[in-house]
């Protein structure tokens, strides 16, 4: 299935959010578990409302940059572990600038066969940038040490040695529905991209995801690498928005080359403070989320009149189907009680664990699930 398809401290003197009630999502709150996104949505008359309440504490910026932008780039460089951070307004970009800074004059990247940048981009780096990427472990989410070192020998042995510049991983994989890269497979690549003096960027705008149905943190995953890709909009349910983040050395002047790419927006503070306020507190928040999924799950599985399908290594992703009741009428029933499906495939529908899986108790949802077979 294709996951598409369902779909610090502060720089400025005074905090830029102020006296603000927090984007806490508590069980039993009024409102449905929708079940098909990364994150809350938003109508334009919510995300209005919201930016209204957040307002009176918001500052300014000045082309993306200072006010409420700084203040969540220190944020998020300080909850990755990272020197610096800057602001960008898609992941496309941060993506593409971060390989570009660090491949340097080695013009060769190596990438997963099924991410984001070298399928979805429109080759934006071979094209603006003149890099190559290399595709690696196809229609996997990991691929191994081994093909990386492959790589090498096949760039050295030419009549014109082509040195690799930079790696980059996704974690977690949206092609392969939020399938991990192997953690394990992703430290030994680390370590011969250490030792070959190779830049690692990680792609982790969905990071926060990973970490929350595993026991490995954001700021171990970073650490592991230069540059670290987070989105804004997935799950910090900003309009667009992604943070780059790394060491000053890199990062520090990045601002002009955003510009130069058109990236510099003259104001983006309805963005970063709608980042900022779900930024607060979305890991305690997503792991209540996390654990009242595990025992939705765990007693559909108990149910005979349910099929429930994991992905391996997955995330936040899960599949359910009734057995013996129409999809199409159980979706209307559901929704009808509060909880919310995308369009059934082959009898399966595809749901993600989001935030508002913390709007009701595990029992609660589970009497709904019941309710909608009729």
């Amino acid at each position: 299935m294709n996951r598409r398809s369902f779909l610090a401290s502060p720089v400025l003197a005074a905090p830029v959010l102020t006296g603000l009630a927090p984007a806490v999502f508590a069980a039993g709150e009024r409102g449905p578990v929708i079940t098909t996104g990364d994150g809350i949505p938003h109508t334009p008359e919510e995300y209005s409302d919201l930016l209204k309440k957040l307002s009176g504490g918001i500052t300014p910026d000045s082309y993306s940059r200072e006010g409420v932008v700084a203040t969540l780039e220190a944020k998020v460089a300080a909850a990755l572990g990272k020197e610096t951070a800057v602001w960008l307004p898609t992941g496309t970009l941060a993506n593409h600038l971060a390989v570009r800074i660090l491949a340097g004059d080695k013009r060769r990247v190596l990438v997963q066969h099924e991410c984001h940048l070298f399928n979805d981009c429109g080759d934006c780096c071979q094209t603006l940038s003149g890099l190559h990427l290399i595709p690696l472990g196809q229609d996997k989410a990991t691929f191994t040490t081994t093909e990386v070192e492959d790589e090498l020998q096949r760039g050295d042995s030419g009549r014109v040695a082509v040195p690799i510049g930079a790696l980059q991983i996704e974690t977690p994989v949206r092609r392969k529905n939020g399938e991990s890269f192997d953690l394990a497979e992703m430290k030994k690549i680390v370590g011969w991209a250490r030792q070959h003096k190779v830049g690692l960027h990680l792609d982790g705008a969905r990071l926060y995801l990973a970490a929350g149905h595993g026991t490995t943190t954001v700021r171990e995953y970073a650490a592991m690498f230069d540059t670290v890709y987070i989105s804004m909009y997935k799950y910090f349910n900003a309009a667009s928005g992604a943070i780059l983040a790394g060491p000053k050395s890199l990062l520090d002047d990045l601002y002009h080359t955003r510009r130069m790419f058109g990236g510099g927006l003259s104001h983006v503070w309805p963005f970063a403070a709608v980042a900022l306020h779900f930024f607060d507190g979305f890991e305690e928040r997503y792991r209540g989320a996390v654990a009242c999924s595990e025992r939705v799950i765990s007693s559909l599985n108990e149910d005979r009149r349910f099929e429930v399908r994991r992905v391996p290594n997955g995330t936040n992703i899960f599949y359910l189907r009734t057995k013996n009741s129409d999809a199409t009428a159980f979706r209307k029933h559901a929704q009808d009680a509060g909880f919310r499906l995308g369009e059934p495939r082959d009898g399966w529908f595809s749901l993600n664990v989001n935030e508002t899986w913390n709007r009701a108790s595990s029992g609660e949802i589970m009497d709904r699930l019941r309710k909608s077979l009729g």
